[in-house]
């Protein structure tokens, strides 16, 4: 009798469980995740996953459209540039620098949005009447102003790119991340804390750090799409990555002289940052609403 009250109370529990857990599972966006993992993939690997050398010119296969197409080859699955090189090595080795732009830039834009958003939330007054109004004159800046400027003092590049990024961002998250000390600052577990003769970088490090931490990684998903827009944007224009390295917004200055001949030289291009942008987007979002607990429970 004892066993069939157990089981009678047991079953109900565990399909509350499952039920629970299909619930979770069922708004993860699996195909923006998918996506952006090939993505990661092709960045890591990507040189190894090339059919072709992406650097490798052949002249006497130019402008080669995708193989669909009349004259297409199936050698050159979605066609040639202006220099003959194989449009999907490229796309596929030119991830790698989207991928550590908004690694690098999205970890230094963080460190310092952090450091400025929690300094100025915890402390208050004067700290963070002139830490905001720093925020606010590197907001009023352009950033395309900025990147003019960058460009001209430094030399057009890889860190180039990352420092206009970092210089650029790291507001967004000051503002935020102050937004949300302030309210745990009010917490009564700060205030226990302070009454028990607990050191700031300590208050910092155990409970203020934890607590902003899913905001953080809401924050840096939502970047990605950002970095990677404004990166093809800055080589677009001649002022982030050089050749012979190889990016996406590269392989768009490349063939915008040739969309009424070549029209693959950029529309792939361009398909490659568009997807990678609203997968990052969509994820950002699903984690937004995740951490959320009034977007959850609504």
């Amino acid at each position: 009798m004892s066993g069939e009250l157990d089981l009678g109370r047991i079953a109900p529990a565990l399909a509350d469980v499952v039920s629970q857990r299909r619930h979770r599972f069922s708004g993860v966006p699996w195909l923006s995740l998918l996506i952006l993992t090939v993505i990661v993939v092709m960045g890591v690997v990507g040189n190894w996953m090339v059919p072709h050398n992406p650097r490798a010119m052949n002249l006497a296969a130019t402008f080669r459209p995708p193989a669909w197409l009349p004259k297409g080859s199936l050698t050159y699955l979605i066609g040639t540039d202006n220099m003959g090189r194989d449009i999907l090595s490229r796309i596929i080795a030119g991830a790698h620098v989207p991928l550590v732009i908004a690694f690098y830039a999205i970890l230094l834009s963080g460190l310092i949005g952090s450091a400025v958003g929690i300094v100025s939330g915890y402390f208050g007054g004067l700290i963070d009447a002139l830490l905001m109004r720093l925020v606010d004159i590197q907001m009023s800046i352009p950033a395309l102003a900025l990147a003019l400027l960058l460009a001209a003092v430094l030399t057009p590049g890889l860190g180039t790119v990352i420092v206009v990024i970092s210089a650029t961002y790291w507001t967004w998250y000051a503002r935020i991340i102050r937004g949300e000390v302030i309210s745990l600052k009010e917490r009564d577990y700060i205030a226990l804390a302070k009454v028990a003769g607990v050191g700031t970088f300590t208050i910092f490090r155990r409970h203020l750090v934890p607590n902003i931490f899913n905001t953080l990684l809401v924050l840096a998903t939502l970047q990605v799409g950002q970095t990677v827009i404004f990166e093809a944007g800055l080589s677009f224009l001649g002022l982030g990555v050089q050749t012979p390295d190889i990016s996406w917004g590269l392989m768009l200055a490349d063939g915008r002289n040739n969309v009424a001949t070549a029209w693959w030289l950029i529309t792939f291009p361009g398909l490659a940052i568009m997807v990678t942008c609203l997968a990052a987007n969509v994820i950002g979002d699903w984690l937004r609403d995740t951490f959320d607990p009034r977007r959850r429970q609504a």
